[in-house]
């Protein structure tokens, strides 16, 4: 009864405070320890000023609900608020007390899971339990833990898998929380038979060759996400649902999930014309048909002219249909003419490829045979020959690929020729980049800080009879600003060529400007340095720097870039500005 009375002298001293001060009307402050006085100002309204003494009345008491419910969200049952009338207005102390932590818990299952012959997959159950015994005991995390426990079922063998009871019961004077919660997981389910709506041009067989899975086989969700994957990685669909219908029991007690599949199927033939510029390679304009059902086979059929002011490319390529494993054979060629660092060069390129996309990861293995015509400023032309196999790998971990704010991308390529096939040159290329990015959210609700490495390495006795394609230059958008693309490199005569090396990494913090209603807008600003060199060997590697800053502007295809950048002087060159126009994505 003590602590009451307190309260009601407290109380009462504020609103005499309140009715004296006149006009002057008090301010609002709290007081928590600082874990929790960041969470408590980001969930509650304090008025910096109070209009009268039935306001602060009213304030007071929603004030000490609000905050004793969500201290309690963070397993603090036992808070004391204090009221502190002063001078300058009334301050609001916050003690949280102990924190709750669990005691126990108890997993009960039904169903099938609970026959004696899945007692392993009980017990792996139960070890994955994400809340267990001595941890805090918060709201949030407990919905998780029964989310992931109930999601983890569902994933293999148990569609209908559902949570029959949950409870969690705190005792504050202990500051222990004891969790109990039961699991059905219904009886064992198998895939039951594939249905597809939405066809019109394609056979029902072209999708069922893509499920990574068979009528009767154990149901997995990854099995449907993946299936999803592989059609929407397809040329033929502009939608894919994906979904298990409700399952029904067979004579074995086995339920069979039917799985459906909605498509919308894109146009059959496609001609686009496009325009634009970029500080690399000049103004650009091209022209290009694609054919998704090629022969009548679902074969995807691509060409295309592509007419830029330092590059000019026709190419032609053809894509068989995936095999149920999801790999994809293609067939393509393609001839060039480039102008770039007083180095022309005229290739013809063949090659074929094996290619998957799976969730993050693409892979591709490829084998080309190219004729390169090389003609640097100066120095007595060459032709090139190379029939080379390559290996790329892309692993794509972020939160959004075309506005990445979080997560990674690497890539690794690795690719050779030897002069006993049609090449004039034994070598192996190696290369390998890496991009992180970091959300920054206390300098900006969507600031975010990139670094981006990038290292190759061409084995060989020289570089001379390999094609630029499989050396290394620097410079430019996605490079190292403030020195012009591929301007970095080997000089031969007066051009600029490809070394064996290749050495650069960058450093970029981009801050978002808040829109009207306080979010990040489509508009941001941005700093960087970059710094790197391409040369004949390690040794000779001389990074170049360029400092800068830039614009972004988030548009449907990803955020452009416009950057001004100063590159510092280097291998004899005076320091110079350049401008830099790119579209910044994932690679």
């Amino acid at each position: 009864m003590r602590c009451f009375d307190g309260f009601l002298l407290r109380y009462a001293a504020a609103i005499c405070l309140l009715l004296t001060a006149g006009a002057a009307l008090p301010a609002v402050e709290l007081d928590a320890p600082t874990p929790l006085d960041a969470f408590l100002r980001r969930h509650l309204v304090l008025p910096e000023t109070l209009p009268d003494a039935t306001a602060h009345a009213a304030l007071i008491g929603r004030t000490r609900i609000e905050i004793a419910d969500l201290l309690a969200t963070e397993g603090y049952f036992s808070p004391r608020i204090d009221l502190h009338p002063e001078a300058d207005g009334l301050r609001i102390a916050v003690t949280p007390g102990r924190r709750t932590t669990v005691a126990t818990v108890e997993i009960g299952f039904r169903g099938h899971l609970a026959t004696a012959d899945q007692a392993a997959r009980r017990a792996a159950l139960r070890a994955a339990w994400p809340l267990p015994a001595g941890a805090a005991f918060r709201a949030p995390d407990w919905e998780a833990a029964k989310q992931a426990l109930l999601a983890a079922t569902a994933a293999t063998d148990y569609a209908a898998a559902r949570l029959v009871a949950s409870r969690a019961e705190v005792d504050p004077e202990a500051a222990a929380a004891h969790l109990e919660l039961t699991l059905d997981s219904g009886p064992a389910a198998r895939f039951g038979p594939l249905t597809v709506e939405g066809l019109k041009r394609y056979d029902q067989t072209l999708v069922a060759g893509l499920a990574p899975f068979k009528p009767g086989e154990p149901y997995q969700r990854t099995a449907l996400l993946d299936f999803q994957s592989r059609l929407q990685n397809t040329p033929w669909f502009h939608s894919v649902a994906v979904e298990a219908a409700p399952g029904t029991p067979s004579a074995d007690g086995v339920t069979d999930v039917p799985v459906r599949v909605t498509l919308a199927e894109t146009p059959a033939k496609r001609i686009g014309l496009g325009a634009g510029v970029s500080t690399n390679t000049g103004a650009r304009g091209e022209a290009n048909f694609r054919h998704h059902d090629f022969l009548g086979r679902a074969w995807d059929f691509d060409t295309g002219l592509r007419l830029e002011q330092k590059r000019q490319t026709l190419f032609a390529s053809l894509g068989l249909l995936p095999d149920a494993r999801g790999y994809r054979l293609g067939f393509g060629g393609r001839v060039e003419s480039s102008d770039i660092q007083g180095l022309a060069t005229f290739r013809q390129v063949l090659g074929a490829t094996r290619s998957r996309t799976e969730g993050r990861i693409e892979t591709r293995l490829g084998l080309e045979w190219q004729r390169e015509e090389r003609r640097p400023d100066g120095v007595p032309a060459a032709t090139d020959h190379a029939l080379t196999l390559d290996w790329h790998w892309i692993r794509r971990a972020v939160d959004d690929l075309l506005d990445p704010r979080r997560g990674n991308v690497v890539e690794l390529r690795i690719g050779g020729a030897t002069r006993h096939l049609l090449s004039d040159r034994d070598f192996l290329r190696t290369q390998l980049r890496v991009q992180q990015w970091w959300p920054v959210a206390w300098l900006g609700p969507r600031d975010v800080f990139s670094l981006r490495g990038e290292a190759g390495y061409t084995a060989a006795g020289s570089r001379f009879g390999i094609p630029q394609d499989y050396l290394f230059r620097a410079g430019g958008a996605q490079s190292v600003r403030g020195h012009a693309y591929q301007s970095l490199g080997v000089r031969e005569g007066s051009a600029v060529v490809g070394g064996r090396a290749l050495a650069s990494a960058s450093a970029e913090y981009t801050h978002w400007l808040p829109s009207g209603e306080g979010a990040a807008g489509p508009w941001g600003i941005a700093a960087f340095v970059d710094a790197g060199d391409a040369a004949d060997d390690w040794r000779a590697l001389d990074p170049a720097v360029g400092i800068g800053a830039g614009v972004r502007w988030k548009s449907p295809a990803g955020p452009l870039a416009l950057d001004l950048a100063r590159g510092l002087a280097h291998g004899g060159r005076a320091a110079q500005w350049q401008l830099h126009f790119s579209l910044m994505v994932a690679f």
